[in-house]
């Protein structure tokens, strides 16, 4: 058996990811115009036809701007919990009862042979959720858009196969930026997002002997780099005694293009 996966955007600008195996096929928000949606898939040889559905992790729309296109146009099912679904229904038209199904926050789901785990996150929306894919012995976590990073996230996530993990800002960056104090304040907030710092911090917590790729996501368009997100958690890890290289390494997403799909083997 065999996980696969893209990270297909990712950042401040739009959010999406995609997950399969050989027999089922996921994606998770759609935060990019229907079109965009469409090129990203086709840039990893995806066909958005043969999606068995889209799991929504909240309604802010860098995560659902095309949520409705691509239901709509390839009549797929939706999957969010309650709150979201209250929260996010104004944003993408109309969708038909039969497409809406509800997965609450911290709880498990079979999508044929992918288990799906939903865990909560500390964040400005409804009630945000992310996601840690099963298949065989391999474990997929995602994990952005959040203030911080519980203990109980790093329970449910701790020792996967890989990571998308939230690496969102450089925080001296962000002091000295552009941005207004509300929102440096909403962002450095415990309901923000993580900065490097953090990411290294927690991912020294979690990462375990089966851990081999670390992809760092949400990056900010304006208070990070992907050069210094890189070298920012390298360090961290180092550090701390996570040399990075040998058996773990750290992979850059963007909100533009997406990654090379990548195989986990459960071998």
């Amino acid at each position: 058996m065999s996980l696969h996966f893209s990270v297909l955007a990712s950042g401040s600008t739009g959010n999406a990811f995609y997950i399969g195996t050989d027999n089922q096929k996921l994606l998770v928000d759609a935060g990019l115009s229907g079109k965009q949606m469409e090129r990203l898939m086709n840039e990893v040889n995806i066909d958005p036809s043969e999606l068995d559905g889209i799991l929504v992790t909240h309604e802010h729309s860098d995560h659902i701007k095309g949520l409705g296109i691509m239901a709509r146009r390839y009549q797929l099912p939706i999957y969010a919990n309650e709150k979201t679904w209250m929260a996010m229904e104004d944003q993408i038209g109309k969708i038909s009862t039969d497409q809406k199904f509800e997965f609450p926050m911290a709880s498990v789901k079979d999508f044929g042979d992918i288990e799906v785990e939903s865990f909560g996150v500390s964040h400005d929306a409804a009630e945000p959720m992310f996601f840690v894919f099963r298949n065989g012995g391999k474990k997929v976590a995602l994990a952005t858009d959040m203030g911080y990073v519980s203990d109980r996230i790093k329970k449910t996530i701790e020792d996967a196969d890989a990571y998308i993990f939230e690496s969102n800002h450089d925080v001296e960056m962000l002091r000295m930026g552009r941005y207004p104090w509300n929102v440096k304040r909403r962002i450095l907030g415990d309901k923000g997002h993580v900065s490097n710092e953090d990411s290294a911090i927690a991912l020294t917590d979690i990462i375990g002997n089966r851990t081999k790729r670390i992809y760092l996501a949400h990056l900010s368009q304006d208070n990070n780099m992907k050069d210094l997100a890189r070298m920012s958690v390298a360090n961290i890890l180092n550090e701390r005694g996570i040399p990075l290289g040998n058996s773990i390494d750290l992979y850059d997403t963007d909100p533009k293009s997406a990654t090379p799909i990548y195989t986990l083997n459960d071998v």
